[in-house]
C-alpha cells in the first residue's frame, strides 16, 4: 500500500471488517448527501481482486448493505482462494510448453477446411 492510500484511509476510512486472509475492508466516514458511501479494501498481500471472497465482494459492489456472515457455511462449500492463473500454481494442460510441450496426436475425427472443399454458393437473388 502506498503512502497516499495509507493517509487517505487513516483520515477518511472506517474499518468495517476483515476476512480470513487478512484483507481489511473500509468505508468512508463522510457520506456526501445523496450519494453512496465509498467502499474499499486494503489487501494483506499483493493487490489481487480475485483474493476478495464472495461475501465481501458483494458488499464492496453494493449488492448487500452489510457483509454476509459465514457463521455456518454449507458442508459442500470450499474455502475461497485467489485465482492462480499466471503463477506456478495455475493450470497447465499436458501440451503446455512448461509441461514438455507434447500432446496427443489428433484422433482423425477433425478435417481441416479448405477452399476447394467448400460447396458452391447459390446465385444471388434478383
Amino acid at each position: 500500500m502506498n503512502i497516499g492510500t495509507r493517509i487517505f484511509t487513516w483520515l477518511n476510512g472506517r474499518q468495517i471488517g476483515r476476512d480470513a486472509d487478512g484483507n481489511i475492508y473500509y468505508e468512508d466516514k463522510r457520506t456526501p448527501h445523496g450519494s453512496r458511501v465509498r467502499r474499499w479494501v486494503i489487501y494483506a498481500g499483493e493487490p489481487d481482486a480475485s483474493a476478495v471472497p464472495p461475501e465481501w465482494h458483494a458488499w464492496l459492489h453494493y449488492t448487500v448493505d452489510a457483509p454476509i456472515a459465514m457463521a455456518h457455511p454449507r458442508p459442500w462449500l470450499k474455502p475461497h482462494r485467489a485465482n492462480p492463473t499466471g503463477t506456478a500454481l495455475g493450470y497447465r494442460p499436458s501440451g503446455h510448453d512448461y509441461q514438455g510441450g507434447h500432446r496427443a496426436a489428433a484422433t482423425g475425427d477433425y478435417e481441416a477446411w479448405t477452399p476447394d472443399a467448400a460447396p458452391a454458393l447459390p446465385p444471388p437473388r434478383a
